[in-house]
């Protein structure tokens, strides 16, 4: 299998894409991140659904944990309130790396060793040309693992 055959169509979002509007995408495809596109539509980061909910708590919170248990549900429910006129590019983290990139032939292997290297959800697959990176699509970890398990005979193949 070549990151070619693996890669499938995938939501991206830009980095002026509203916030809450890429949260409802996770929410609703229930996706593990969103693949973030820069100005010229080039992979520019991958924006996980755990840092989308780290956005949501309050730094209070997330510096003393037990401040969670006397935060009430009325308090709990507005959360999402934190993302409103932001945008995915104020929610990726100062210390977002470049997004794992997959080569069309590389093999299923080459993108499991990558994506266990940076510990990324998903790699985008892409092309590198002269007048750019031209996505071709993203391998999810869960489609990874599916794949490999598929060729082990452990689950059905897609």
């Amino acid at each position: 299998m070549r990151a070619r055959d693996l890669a499938v169509g995938y939501e991206t979002v830009s980095v002026d894409s509203d916030a809450l509007e890429a949260a409802r995408l996770m929410a609703e495809h229930k996706l593990p991140g969103l693949l973030v596109l820069d100005e010229q539509g080039e992979p520019k980061a991958i924006l996980p659904a755990s840092q989308m909910i780290k956005v949501l708590v309050p730094a209070y919170v997330i510096e003393d944990p037990t401040l969670a248990a006397v935060v009430d549900e009325k308090h709990a429910d507005r959360l999402c309130q934190a993302l409103a006129g932001r945008r995915v590019g104020d929610c990726l983290s100062s210390k977002a790396a470049p997004p794992p990139i997959a080569d069309p032939d590389d093999t299923a292997l080459e993108v499991a060793a990558l994506m266990a290297q940076v510990r990324s959800p998903l790699v985008a697959v892409a092309e590198r040309a002269k007048d750019g990176t031209h996505l071709l699509g993203v391998i999810t970890a869960s489609h990874l693992l599916h794949e490999l398990l598929g060729a082990a005979g452990k689950v059905t193949p897609t």
